[in-house]
């Protein structure tokens, strides 16, 4: 199907799903991690023998989620400009959206997208931010 889009350069969906789909002059991507690509890993992350979280990096997971992001855009055809709308998933809001608002404006200052960022108990891996990004194509 050729509406269905993945891409070796974003990090791995977890589950039964693509990392984004396409419908008529959209593109729908799924919920996209700082995960990187190549190894599974989380930037700036430590865990304890317990697989809690210690120390995490907000500013490298912005980085690497943006990143992932636009390996995804990329790959179906589309690109950061053409991102129209932004739903951010953070872990703690009080903590880190100053940082990702500030690396958020610098990646989007000329791009516009509507824009939804909540709040949530926690993510399906050890992260700290999460996209679901839709865009045309």
């Amino acid at each position: 199907m050729t509406d269905i889009v993945n891409t070796p350069n974003a990090s791995s969906p977890l589950g039964a799903y693509p990392h984004a789909r396409k419908a008529g002059g959209l593109l729908f991507l799924s919920g996209i991690g700082p995960r990187n690509p190549k190894d599974n890993s989380i930037p700036g992350l430590q865990l304890d023998g317990e697989g809690n979280i210690t120390k995490y990096d907000i500013q490298a997971e912005c980085h690497s989620v943006f990143a992932n992001v636009k390996a995804v855009l990329e790959a179906s055809g589309s690109s950061w400009e053409k991102i129209i709308d932004v739903t951010v998933y953070l872990t703690n809001m009080k903590r880190d959206f100053p940082v990702y608002n500030k690396i958020y404006s610098d990646y989007f200052k000329n791009v516009q997208a509507c824009r939804t960022t909540v709040e949530v108990k926690s993510l399906p891996t050890p992260i700290a931010i999460e996209l679901k990004v839709i865009a045309t194509i």
